[in-house]
Parts: C-alpha cells; sequence; structure tokens
C-alpha cells in the first residue's frame, strides 16, 4: 500500500482528499511546506499531493526541497485556476501533473493512480534494464556504465515525439523499456498498446493495426478497430518490427509520414495522433542488403535507436537483478526467501544467460517453486545449471560391436546415481544434519543413515 502525504493549509480540502485516498492508502496530512517537510523525512512517503499557495514555504520552494531530499517521490500539484501556469512550471521542476481545484475525488484517485503506475515502471525498467535506484537520467545508479547511458537517452525521449527503435536480444526488456518512456512523457494519460507484429498471420496484420469495416473480406462480420485508433493520444509499441512483410512496412512508413491511414475496406482517410515505439532482435542492415526490410522505413525508424546489451555482458548486474526478482516472488508466492547461496551465484555468474533477463526471471521462479530452505541454493536450479557430480564408483561402460563404448543402460545404477546424488546435495544443503535433512526432503531418519552408510557419504564433510 502506497503512503501519500497531502500538504496544504485548508484543513477541509486535506479531510476531503483523506476521504477519497483513505481506502486506498495509508494518508498523512501537512499544514504547510516546513511541517511537511519533517514528515516526509520520517515518514518517506511515496506520493505528495502538494498546494502551490501556502503560507511559510511556498508550493515550489517545497517541491525544490522534496525533489532535492528523494527525486523518487511523486508530487501532483493542486493550483486555482488563476495559477495553471504556475503548475506547469512545476511539472518542468520535476512534478509530475497538476489538478485544478475544486478537486473532484474521482480525478485525484485516477491522477494518484495513473502517477503511481508511472513509478512502478520505471522501477520495474530499472530492474530489467538493469538500474537498481532513483529514475532516469542523472539520478540513475548501477554498475553498468552502458545503462546508466540508456537512460540518460531515455529521459530525453521521453520529452519528446521522435520515433523509437530499440534494438537487442529476446529478453532484454525492450517492452518494459518502451513502457517506461511512455509513462514519463506527456502522453502519459494515453494508452500504451503493445502488438507483437510476428505473432499476427500476415493476412490479418493489416486489420489488426489499422482496423476494418464490416463485410471487408470473409470473416469480417462487424467493424473493428484497429490499435492505431486505440492508441489515440498515447503510445503504439509494434514489437518485432522486423518481421513484418515488404507491403506492409509501406503502408506502416505511410502513416508515419502523413499521421494517416484507412481501415481495411473502408474508403474514408482517418487522422492519427500515436507515438511509435518499435522494437526487434533482427539484424536489419543484414535484412535490408538481402532486399527484405525498406531502405526508407529504416531511416523513419531508426532516427534515435536504443541498442540494450545482452546479460552475458552486464554480469555486474546480475545480484542486484536476482534480488530484485527475489522480492517479487516473494511477494508473487507468499514466501520469504533471503537471498541466494554464494556457490550459487557463483554459478548464475558463470552462466551465459541465452534467454537474458527473462530468462533470469524464469530460473529464479523455478528456484522459488523447488526450494524449501531460506535462500536459493544449486539444488533448487533448473537441471540443466546443476553441477555434475563425481561419483566413486561411475556408470561402467560397455564395447559397442557397432561404434564407441556406450553407458550401460541399467536401471539400478542409474536410479542409486541420481539418488546418492540428491542425498549428496540435500546434506550439502543442510550441512551434514541428519534430522533436518530428513525433515526437509521427506526421507526416514532411518532411510537416510542407511543410505548414507550404503553410499559411503561421510557427513563430516558437509558441517561447516
Amino acid at each position: 500500500m502506497g503512503r501519500i502525504l497531502i500538504i496544504d493549509d485548508d484543513s477541509e480540502l486535506r479531510r476531503s482528499l483523506r476521504t477519497a485516498l483513505n481506502d486506498l492508502y495509508q494518508v498523512d496530512e501537512a499544514p504547510d511546506g516546513l511541517i511537511a517537510l519533517e514528515r516526509i523525512k520520517k515518514n518517506r512517503p511515496t506520493l505528495v499531493i502538494l498546494d502551490m499557495d501556502m503560507p511559510r514555504l511556498g508550493g515550489m520552494e517545497t517541491l525544490q526541497a522534496i525533489k532535492k531530499y528523494d527525486p523518487r517521490i511523486v508530487v501532483i500539484i493542486l493550483t486555482a485556476y488563476s495559477s495553471v501556469p504556475d503548475a506547469v512550471a512545476a511539472i518542468r521542476e520535476g512534478a509530475y501533473n497538476y489538478l485544478a481545484k475544486p478537486v473532484r475525488h474521482d480525478d485525484i484517485r485516477t491522477m494518484v493512480d495513473r502517477a503511481l503506475k508511472a513509478q512502478e515502471m520505471v522501477t520495474q525498467v530499472a530492474y530489467s534494464a538493469p538500474v537498481f535506484q532513483g529514475e532516469l537520467g542523472e539520478k540513475l545508479s548501477s554498475r553498468s556504465d552502458r545503462m546508466v547511458k540508456i537512460f540518460r537517452l531515455m529521459e530525453k525521449l521521453a520529452n519528446v515525439e521522435t520515433v523509437v527503435l530499440l534494438r537487442g536480444e529476446s529478453g532484454t526488456g525492450k517492452e518494459v523499456v518502451a513502457q517506461a518512456i511512455h509513462y514519463n512523457s506527456p502522453r502519459k494519460d494515453g494508452r500504451f498498446v503493445a502488438v507483437n507484429c510476428s505473432a499476427i498471420p500476415e493476412t490479418l496484420i493489416e486489420s489488426e493495426l489499422f482496423g476494418h469495416e464490416k463485410g471487408a473480406f470473409t470473416g469480417a462480420d462487424q467493424r473493428k478497430i484497429g490499435k492505431f485508433q486505440y492508441a489515440q493520444d498515447g503510445t503504439l509499441f509494434l514489437d518485432e518490427i522486423g518481421d513484418i512483410s515488404l507491403a506492409m512496412q509501406v503502408k506502416l512508413l505511410r502513416v508515419l509520414q502523413e499521421k494517416h491511414f484507412t481501415p481495411v475496406g473502408s474508403n474514408l482517410e482517418l487522422s492519427c495522433n500515436v507515438r511509435i515505439i518499435a522494437a526487434t532482435n533482427r539484424n536489419l542492415e543484414e535484412m535490408m542488403k538481402k532486399g527484405e526490410f525498406r531502405d526508407d522505413f529504416y531511416y523513419r525508424l531508426n532516427v534515435l535507436p536504443i541498442f540494450l546489451p545482452p546479460l552475458r555482458e552486464r554480469k555486474e548486474d546480475l545480484e542486484l537483478l536476482a534480488q530484485h526478482f527475489i522480492r517479487k516472488f516473494n511477494s508473487t508466492h507468499k514466501k520469504s526467501i533471503q537471498g541466494i547461496d554464494s556457490t550459487t551465484l557463483q554459478r548464475l555468474k558463470e552462466y551465459d544467460w541465452p534467454g537474458n533477463i527473462r530468462e533470469l526471471g524464469n530460473v529464479i521462479e523455478h528456484s522459488f517453486v523447488m526450494e524449501t530452505g531460506p535462500v536459493i541454493t544449486e539444488l533448487s536450479l533448473p537441471e540443466r545449471m546443476r553441477p555434475v557430480e563425481v561419483f566413486d564408483s561411475p556408470i561402467p561402460l560397455t564395447q559397442d560391436r557397432f561404434g564407441p563404448p556406450q553407458e550401460e543402460l541399467d536401471f539400478k545404477l542409474y536410479k542409486e546415481k541420481l539418488e546418492k546424488e540428491f542425498i549428496v546435495r540435500a546434506l550439502r544443503k543442510f550441512q551434514g544434519r541428519i534430522n533436518l535433512t530428513s525433515a526437509q526432503t521427506n526421507i526416514p531418519k532411518k532411510t537416510l543413515l542407511r543410505k548414507i552408510e550404503k553410499y559411503k557419504i561421510n557427513t563430516d564433510d558437509f558441517r561447516k
């Protein structure tokens, strides 16, 4: 639940706003800026609702002090109609948005919800990209210099209408970056609409993007609004743009240049006010050489490209990324995993991560399902990432008369191999403690002792 601070010298207005928000958030009040700054330092609110006209410390001075203390705090400005220019100036100083008095309950709830959603998207992209504290631009911190530069560019792109092309391997966080640009731009109150171009059949993509009239083609039994209309005044994210046909590239190029399109089966040309953010994991330059991607479309998209590096090239941020996913899945799965043990963390750093951040998230969630202890260990990792155990008695090889030696396909030997591997890993995890290992693995203590003796396992090797 977010924590909100209302700063206004009008007690009746404070009471009204508290009534509007109290059922959704933790709400505190302050009658002026000086008292507010003391409470901000004490309680660290997520969002502040700030009146521009106050005694002792004015709204603009209070805003500047808040942003200097903690730039992550979201500030919504309240102002009289006659002071709207002051509110606009406050937005340039870092405020999220403003509302003119009198304030309706529905309006303040809607704006607070959108403001917190925008902040959440910044946080998500921080962990997906990976940046781990603060907001965009100079406020970012990361162990990756490349990502700091990317977020400085994103800050600039959020304030212009330029087409953006996001490039990078699958799983590097392109859609989350697109959302962060949208929710921190003047279009933040409009829709963010995502379209996966590779997932739509070629025969349907024109209808999906531009809409169609009833009877335009077989199966078109009713009129349909396309994504361009649905995203009006917002942002349209075209993922996997490199997978669309040459014919579709021509039509999209026309929309980008002229801001008009025609629904399938219609003679009426419609105007659109949509910002385009595109993304691809393909080599567009090679596609142009092969005639698979139009030069003019490429140069229209490639005005300000952002190249997101793969996870293997930013391993310095892997631990912080993993901690982000641990916090996320603790909430999702109602668990209290505290972290990752050092051996397992080293194994994660040695892995090449072909699926990038998306794969890391899947690995951490897999471990949440499998893990029974307070920290993630090697035993809970997916099988492809576990270490290969060396056993005292390897499975014997037999000569195949048609080729090189083959493993003996003996079920009993394989069963014993896997059984010993499981017990060794469990004992390592629980530091050789028999009772704890028995309880956590659901192996009866007598059975566990018998297996330890059978496989000649020395439990002292696992005690710390």
